[in-house]
């Protein structure tokens, strides 16, 4: 169906419409497939491009229009519109043109409307930037003129309906197996874990995978920008999301707020989804009073670089002395997790670090798994494994209280290292 015969079905089924009261699904299906089979007749269209007509108009009334399959299409992971007539999406890592695009830029506002009206969001042109999700969970980013120079941008990151687990991770290779076995003591021990990665490195499906760990009896409460999170394994589970401020500049929550909050609601573990600024002041002090086994992401390109970015983050909310920031951070943390987006676009962890406190000043780190590489590194596909380093953990009290045991081949070199 060509854009002008589409404009003009459309057309004609809005004339049909009684916009004084609400249609059904089943009874809007119904008008288009009328005014489709009626063109199909004069055009002697195909049964499956009669099909496509229908799902096309249906979707530009009720779902995302043209976008739409892209929603639906499973191995599609990021959409992103460039103004109403450049779009782009990812498959299997790699970015590709839609070969469509939307009707006009009008439409494409009235799109991104309707997306935040859905999760009581505002955005216009004072507040040109805004985080939403869809239904399915999906992340959106919009970003409106003047602050985006090229018309209303829009941006999906999709989430697949049933959240990975560590199993597929490991077998998809993002993982080893001895290094998800250790996580799973950790996990279900109380360790404090911090996972750092770049953007679409797969932070938050491997925070999903984490969280599968954590004892199903405990209380826990996540804390997002978007809710995306989707633990499944905890029945008492209390899930917030930040809120922008309305049009007068009032009623905004912010990820602080709802830190400071969760604190008075008795949690076992909190879940912050992503720090990016101040909030992380919140988040060490949540887990140094006593909120044993928090969680939390944020942006970094190594561990020891994630180290000096939160200390810039808490210098953001407080002007202390960086030694005392430091002396948080090795507090409140335990374990740090890095994961990469390798040159053939696979994710895996690269670095699993434990924080075994301060010298001179300094945070220190021992890394207990590294990825190291094998075969050509030169090459197009990257091949190699998340390999232990050898080195013990330093803190096993979290493990011991918890009456939990290592993993058999790390219980051996602890005995090792305790007989020696």
């Amino acid at each position: 169906m060509k854009q002008s015969q589409f404009v003009a079905l459309k057309q004609q089924i809005k004339e049909k419409l009684d916009l004084s009261s609400t249609i059904s699904d089943a009874s809007l299906k119904e008008l288009i497939e009328e005014a489709v089979f009626y063109a199909a007749s004069e055009e002697k269209w195909t049964s499956s491009e009669i099909h496509a007509s229908v799902k096309r108009i249906f979707d530009s009334f009720r779902g995302l229009d043209l976008l739409q399959p892209l929603i639906d299409d499973p191995s599609v992971t990021e959409i992103m519109v460039n103004g109403h007539e450049h779009i782009f999406f990812e498959r299997q890592g790699a970015i590709e043109r839609y070969p469509f695009h939307l009707e006009s830029a009008e439409k494409l506002e009235d799109l991104i409307q309707m997306i935040v009206s859905k999760v009581n969001r505002i955005v216009n042109q004072s507040t040109p930037i805004v985080d939403a999700r869809l239904q399915d969970g999906s992340r959106v980013n919009i970003v409106l003129p003047p602050a985006s120079l090229s018309g209303p941008t829009l941006t999906i990151r999709k989430f697949p309906e049933k959240p990975l687990l560590m199993d597929d991770l490991i077998q998809m290779g993002s993982i080893s197996a001895e290094a998800a076995e250790l996580l799973q003591v950790l996990v279900a021990s109380g360790y404090n874990i911090f996972i750092g990665g770049g953007t679409g490195s797969g932070k938050t499906t491997f925070l999903n995978a984490l969280s599968a760990w954590i004892p199903a009896h405990e209380r826990i409460i996540t804390i997002e920008d978007s809710a995306e999170l989707q633990i499944q394994t905890v029945p008492n589970l209390v899930r917030m999301e930040t809120r922008n401020a309305n049009t007068e500049g009032r009623g905004e929550i912010t990820i602080r707020d709802l830190i400071r909050a969760s604190l008075r609601m008795r949690p076992n573990r909190i879940i912050v989804g992503e720090v990016r600024g101040a909030e992380a002041l919140d988040m060490l002090a949540a887990m140094n009073t006593g909120h044993d086994g928090s969680l939390s992401t944020g942006h970094g390109n190594s561990s020891l670089d994630m180290l000096s970015r939160m200390e810039t983050m808490v210098l953001s909310g407080a002007p202390l002395p960086i030694e005392v920031i430091r002396k948080q951070i090795a507090s409140a943390l335990d374990v740090m997790i890095h994961i990469s987006r390798v040159r053939d676009r696979t994710r895996k962890v690269t670095e699993i670090h434990e924080v075994i406190g301060m010298k001179e000043g300094e945070v220190q780190l021992q890394p207990l798994f590294v990825f190291q590489e094998r075969g050509d590194v030169s090459g197009a596909k990257v091949t190699g494994e998340l390999t232990y380093t050898g080195n013990l953990l330093h803190n096993m009290h979290k493990i011991r209280m918890a009456g939990m045991k290592l993993p058999v081949w790390f219980s051996n070199k602890e005995e090792e290292r305790e007989a020696g």
